[in-house]
């Protein structure tokens, strides 16, 4: 059977863990620094496994000798956001953590892609290109798929629909340079803002914005991880299936939107091997400026992050 790695054994790294192995679709190798709480939760799971009909197998440990022969890696390590922390805030704390982890696994692992879940998302994934020094399309930012998920329950939730008729479509940082594009998203095939008073769309966006600070202010330690999960999940099986998965994801851009070299959320066609490109939208001149600053803002601190690789 094929195999994933997981790396991060907490609330978000042992789901999805879970929700792969419990699929049937690959092995699972859980790693984390506290080896006895992979090992643990690695036993839980695999005991869940015989209800689920799945075949797969689940290993837990500190060795990432656990995540040779990986076609993808998942990277949930690191420090969770707390109430009043911006995602920003975590970049410090955690880029030490996501350093030590991506090269260990792209060592063990040095075909596969990585998916980072890690926050902040997209100058982590940054710091997960620079690292291993892989081709682009091998290494991605699990988040527009979060957002769009947000943005669609919402908006289905307002208008009465089914989540599944809604197809979102969220761009830019995942944090608070993120941009929904009401414009994009659609409700049984008929644009949002066509169907809400611009208020109401405004207050939709804002909430999807802040849809990770509001699950964070409610569970008052931690932060959300089935949410979080299932959208990893979900482009794992992509990439192992090629199913040439339309999705929002964090990836180096190289003048497409005429941007270039920077980490941030846009459409591409997920498949085998990672990203195959990116989707360009026919964003006006107003998105294209939100767009524009996002990206500066994202630039800004991948250059801090640059200063930190040639200082350590």
């Amino acid at each position: 059977m094929r195999k994933v790695t997981v790396v991060g054994a907490g609330m978000v790294g042992s789901t999805v863990a879970m929700r792969i192995a419990e699929s049937g679709l690959a092995d699972v190798a859980l790693i984390d620094i506290q080896g006895d709480l992979a090992r643990g939760k690695a036993l839980d799971i695999s005991q869940a496994l015989p209800l689920a009909g799945s075949s797969s197998s689940v290993e837990g440990g500190e060795d990432y000798r656990l995540a040779e022969g990986s076609e993808v890696v998942v990277v949930t390590a690191g420090f969770p956001r707390q109430p009043g922390m911006s995602r920003a805030d975590l970049m410090g704390r955690n880029a030490e953590v996501v350093r030590k982890v991506v090269e260990s696994a792209a060592a063990a692992a040095p075909e596969s892609v990585i998916i980072m879940v890690t926050n902040p998302l997209d100058e982590m994934s940054y710091l997960a290109w620079r690292v291993t020094g892989w081709d682009r399309h091998r290494v991605m930012g699990m988040a527009g798929l979060l957002d769009g998920s947000r943005l669609a329950f919402l908006a289905a939730r307002e208008v009465g629909a089914h989540p599944a008729q809604v197809q979102p479509t969220v761009l830019g940082s995942h944090g608070e340079a993120m941009l929904p594009l009401p414009r994009f998203t659609t409700v049984a095939g008929v644009p949002l803002d066509q169907l809400l008073p611009p208020r109401k769309v405004q207050e939709l966006c804002e909430r999807t914005r802040e849809g990770g600070a509001e699950i964070v202010s409610l569970l008052k330690t931690g932060s959300a991880y089935y949410a979080p999960s299932a959208c990893a999940a979900r482009m794992v099986e992509a990439v192992l299936r090629d199913e040439e998965y339309l999705v929002t994801a964090s990836v180096l851009l190289d003048g497409e939107y005429g941007l270039k070299g920077v980490f941030m959320g846009v459409p591409v066609v997920l498949g085998a091997g990672g990203w195959k490109r990116v989707v360009e939208l026919p964003l006006n001149g107003e998105e294209l400026r939100a767009l524009e600053e996002c990206a500066r803002l994202i630039g800004g601190r991948m250059e801090e992050l640059d200063g930190w690789l040639a200082r350590s």
